[in-house]
């Protein structure tokens, strides 16, 4: 798995995934995370992270249906939290395998080209 530049992952589509492949090795995600600013590894390295403070509850979700428009355009669905009203995380992984394919780490790249209202 070669590691790509966020450039690279924007100009891909994710592929349906139904299972049947393996996910990510911990090293090989653990590298393409270096391309990706503030994205993290969690659930044993399983999932990717990524949170923000936004300026209020709004901006929340205006992001959030940002995020929701590209997810459907590729077919590929984050999960989305948003606590305190102005902390926002959205967590990828493919569900199918139970890990990291590629298809998160294209829809990560392309959540960060995404517009976001930040806390000043």
């Amino acid at each position: 798995m070669k590691t790509q530049t966020p450039e690279q992952l924007i100009q891909k589509k994710c592929l349906p995934c139904e299972g049947g492949v393996d996910p990510y090795p911990l090293d090989a995600a653990q590298q393409q995370l270096q391309q990706l600013a503030g994205w993290t590894l969690t659930h044993d390295g399983q999932r990717i992270r990524k949170e923000w403070k936004v300026k209020n509850f709004m901006a929340g979700l205006e992001f959030f249906n940002r995020c929701a428009e590209i997810a459907e355009r590729d077919g590929h669905h984050p999960d989305l939290h948003i606590e305190g009203y102005r902390n926002v995380t959205v967590e990828l992984w493919t569900h199918a395998i139970g890990g990291l394919s590629e298809n998160d780490f294209i829809l990560a790249a392309k959540i960060d080209q995404l517009p976001i209202e930040l806390q000043g």
